[in-house]
């Protein structure tokens, strides 16, 4: 079955949306992540975040998930997980993205605002990312992180609990 996903975009898409919202005087909001299974952690944060604008994800590839996460990962594939995103109202788009790093997608898309979680620093940050994005001039945020939620730790729940 193929998953209908209007928000799933091809980078020149993405930098054409963008320029709309430039258009409008909207601000664009970058973020990028796994998202394997959408948690509560996920979902506070996604929706702080397109509080902040028009928000775009960055979705990590399903082979950039393996090379990261190792070989059980990821749990839904990316057109899956590009799915389940899109039925977030704070979410505009999703952009799949199947390189190491962020830096082409920050170059297409100059966001006015990066956000990550508040498990996140500028110390943490790729220097190549954070670098383009100082470049385009976006401001670097990181919301508040919502303990207690985690996909690895949910992965471990979900298997102990099969195993008893």
């Amino acid at each position: 079955m193929r998953l209908k996903n209007q928000k799933l975009l091809s980078l020149a898409q993405a930098a054409r949306f963008r320029a709309g919202i430039r258009r409008r005087g909207r601000k664009l909001v970058l973020t990028n992540g796994v998202f394997d299974l959408l948690h509560p952690g996920h979902l506070q944060f996604l929706q702080r975040a397109g509080e902040l604008g028009e928000l775009v994800v960055a979705l990590n590839s399903d082979r950039s998930v393996k090379a990261l996460k190792g070989p059980g990962r990821p749990i839904l594939g990316e057109r899956e997980r590009a799915y389940a995103l899109g039925q977030l109202s704070s979410v505009k788009g999703i952009v799949i993205f199947r390189r190491e790093r962020l830096t082409r997608e920050i170059r297409a898309l100059k966001p006015d605002i990066y956000v990550k979680a508040g498990d996140y620093s500028l110390d943490k940050l790729d220097p190549g990312e954070r670098g383009e994005l100082e470049k385009a001039g976006a401001q670097i945020r990181f919301l508040p992180f919502f303990p207690g939620f985690s996909t690895t730790k949910l992965i471990a729940r979900i298997r102990k609990a099969i195993t008893h």
